[in-house]
């Protein structure tokens, strides 16, 4: 199909070609959106591309950026990939530890950043950093180094370094190093996952043969292009030709949706759940014979499954509900969504349906960092869609479950290594080839794989962020008042902690603070008590990322010991055991009313 793609920056020539159109990329600025033709994308890709060889930037060299969506992004990714420089995507909410940790193991040579915000955070940062020769910004931002000073260089050594620049081109090889992207790993240092062009490549030309839309139609990109998830699909976008609209910032999600009117877009439970809470709330504010028309169709929507022949009655009933209801959430959605691909975490089975229901498929799929990232997904052209799964195994892919129930796969996707940490690469890759996921699963059907649970502790929030509880966690028993603490919040939209406070010295403050209490129980529930441990967790919360920050607690009158069996006779936690004592406390956090 069309010009064949080995390395990412084929897709330029591709999108050239093949699918010329003047909205290749487009962004918001100052309220209006602007956009780029495929001939602009492939000039100023190519310019970026010899401003990095004018500033002596060789292949090899690493090169990071921090921001938010931009189509800029593509500009500097391109260039990167096409110079055989390494792109270090870094997420815009990480602790300054980690920045430090990164642009340091990496040997960064140029950060580029988003914004003004971005810029007085990391440039103090980079002015103490050996090697790290600028920092140049996305944004204009004063005082700052703009990426356009790349472009302008690139362009007025255009002589010098055309030529150069095709050699280089040809010189990079499918199997070569094309990017270096940080996860975070269990005991809080970042691993730096290795991905060839060969194993970005390879998967996003397998995913991209799902569906059938192509150039005729446009998509909207919001979640962090930093992510292998977002990145992958923004390369499948553009390699079927769609014309991609990048979003900065989660608040302008909804208007971009009213304006662009996407065909498709990638997403996480988190924001799904969002519109499934926004049908519900305009359910609640009517009333009469309308309101309970519109519930009596959201219930309609749990008949959903995919490939299902419905009833007479039941296909009446859903033509019905579909002209009056469902046409109006489609209509809230653009009007155009065919698709919405969800990654990063489970999505709850019921918003599938009620999605589906309203002809807006919903895309689960599954996969890691470590492996560029698909593994496997619901696949709408090959009709292997089921609910509650992440779908059939990806083409390339191959997937056994061991004897453990982990996940264990190979594959072209299947990364090249941690860099600099052969010994944690051993870990995780067996002496036959077999790559460990971490994650426990089955097959239903023989077709479809279900994850089921996580062979070690580290869970993801609903927007697909990972979070190491045990990290955490032995950062919040640094306060003295705290004794022991679980975090929760596997597939929630936060984290948040379940902490068993040191009772005596909680005593002592107590009493200096003429708190009276007859025993524990009422102790807890002080409003002092509670306010003083809020600000005990928000000590914590500023050394930690946004995502792992603790959004809310709750305060348990029991001490946790090996006796009352919360902890084992080695003093760890037993998670299950805590999860079940006080799931009341959990539905509290988590509760709708409460989100």
């Amino acid at each position: 199909m069309g010009k064949e793609v080995t390395r990412t920056f084929d897709i330029l020539e591709r999108y050239m070609e093949e699918f010329p159109r003047k909205d290749a990329l487009g962004g918001k600025k100052d309220g209006e959106w602007y956009t780029y033709s495929t001939e602009e994308y492939n000039t100023k890709s190519h310019q970026f591309a010899m401003g990095l060889m004018a500033m002596g930037i060789k292949p090899g060299d690493k090169v990071a950026t921090v921001t938010a969506n931009c189509p800029e992004w593509n500009f500097a990714d391109m260039g990167m990939a096409m110079t055989g420089v390494i792109h270090v995507p870094i997420y815009p909410t990480i602790s300054e530890d980690e920045y430090k940790y990164i642009l340091k193991h990496a040997e960064v040579k140029i950060l580029i950043v988003g914004d003004k915000k971005l810029f007085n955070k990391l440039n103090p940062l980079a002015n103490i950093m050996d090697g790290l020769d600028a920092v140049y910004s996305f944004e204009e931002v004063e005082g700052a180094k703009n990426y356009n000073e790349i472009l302008k260089l690139g362009e007025s050594k255009k002589e010098e370094f055309e030529a150069k620049l095709k050699e280089l081109k040809k010189s990079v090889q499918p199997e070569d190093l094309a990017t270096i992207i940080y996860t975070s790993g269990t005991t809080g240092v970042p691993k730096g996952v290795m991905l060839t062009q060969a194993n970005l490549v390879s998967n996003f030309v397998s995913h991209s043969h799902m569906h059938e839309l192509g150039k005729d139609h446009h998509v909207i990109s919001f979640l962090p292009l930093c992510h292998v998830y977002e990145r992958s699909v923004n390369y499948h976008f553009q390699y079927k030709g769609m014309g991609v609209y990048y979003v900065s910032n989660m608040g302008q999600i909804v208007n971009a949706i009213k304006e662009i009117k996407p065909h498709m877009f990638n997403s996480v439970p988190r924001l799904l759940e969002k519109v499934y809470d926004g049908f519900v709330a305009k359910g609640k504010e009517l009333s009469g014979v309308k309101k309970a028309l519109y519930f009596w169709a959201l219930e309609l929507t749990q008949h959903f499954e995919y490939n299902k022949k419905y009833s007479p009655v039941l296909k009446y009933k859903i033509k019905i509900a579909d002209k009056l209801i469902y046409s109006k959430w489609r209509a809230a959605l653009g009007g155009n969504l065919v698709y919405a691909v969800s990654g990063g975490a489970a999505l709850q089975p019921r918003i599938a349906r009620v999605l589906g229901m309203a002809k807006i498929f919903n895309i689960e799929g599954y996969g890691l960092t470590e492996t560029s990232p698909v593994i496997a997904v619901n696949n709408p052209a090959k009709k292997e869609m089921k609910i509650g799964t992440v779908g059939s195994v990806l083409d390339g892919f191959e997937v056994k479950i061991a004897e453990d129930g982990e996940i264990l796969c190979k594959g072209p996707g299947v990364m090249k290594g941690y860099y600099k940490s052969p010994e944690l690469t051993a870990e995780v890759m067996d002496e036959n080839g077999w790559f460990h996921t971490g994650d426990i699963g089955v097959f239903e059907d023989d077709i479809y794989l279900k994850i089921t649970d996580r062979k070690k502790e580290i869970f993801k929030l609903s927007g697909g962020k990972y979070i190491a509880p045990q990290m955490i966690e032995n950062k919040l028993k640094a306060s003295n008042l705290i004794d022991q603490v679980m975090v929760i919040g596997a597939n929630e939209k936060f984290a948040s902690a379940l902490i068993s406070p040191n009772f005596p010295l909680m005593h002592d403050w107590a009493a200096e603070h003429k708190i009276h209490f007859e025993n524990n129980i009422e102790l807890v529930q002080k409003q002092e008590v509670y306010e003083k441990m809020q600000k005990e967790v928000a000590i914590i919360n500023k050394t930690l990322g946004l995502h792992e920050q603790i959004s809310r607690i709750r305060l348990v009158c029991e001490e946790w010991t090996p006796a009352s069996g919360e902890l084992s006779p080695t003093l760890k936690l037993r998670r299950n055991m805590v999860a079940v004592k006080y799931q009341h406390l959990i539905d509290d956090i988590y509760s709708v009313g409460n989100n």
